[in-house]
């Protein structure tokens, strides 16, 4: 199931009996998936992997270990809207990878997704991590891709948690 909304993915694991399952963020590159992990309570996102890209299938079935192992209630996909809020190739290409992915019968079509805005996350977190965290030009390529993952699901787990 394709949600829009971060209410309708809580809603959705509120209504599935998955109140305490934990969200996994993918941040899609063109070489990389980069991943993030939220908590039980899903209240804070971790990095948790990088995955070097190969074909779908096998992409697929290491999401599927994954989320079996890490026992995962929903999927938060990063989705490169362009600057002018439009919707490119990248985006297509994201959103037929979730469709792909709800096909497959090891995860089927009731796996809650949904789609984040992730406009800026990758400058963001490259800019965290010269400012902040002084880290090396190598060190950064090593883990920009799970930090954007971490950024993206975090945005979904603010978004998520009720205001006073």
């Amino acid at each position: 199931m394709i949600f829009e909304t971060p209410a309708e993915l809580a809603g959705a694991l509120a209504n599935s009996g998955h109140d305490r399952a934990r969200l996994l963020g993918l941040d899609l590159g063109e070489k990389t998936i980069g991943l993030g992990l939220s908590d039980e309570s899903r209240t804070i996102a971790s990095p948790f992997d990088v995955i070097k890209r190969a074909k779908f299938t096998q992409d697929a079935e290491t999401l599927e270990k994954i989320i079996d192992a890490q026992k995962i209630g929903g999927v938060v996909l990063g989705l490169p809207v362009n600057m002018d809020g439009t919707e490119g190739p990248r985006c297509q290409s994201t959103r037929q990878f979730a469709r792909n992915l709800l096909a497959r019968p090891e995860i089927g079509p009731d796996m809650p997704v949904l789609f984040w805005d992730e406009r800026l996350s990758t400058a963001a977190v490259e800019r965290m991590m010269v400012d902040e965290m002084d880290l090396t030009r190598k060190r950064r390529g090593e883990v920009v891709d799970k930090l954007a993952a971490v950024w993206i699901l975090q945005g979904v787990l603010d978004a998520m948690r009720p205001r006073p």
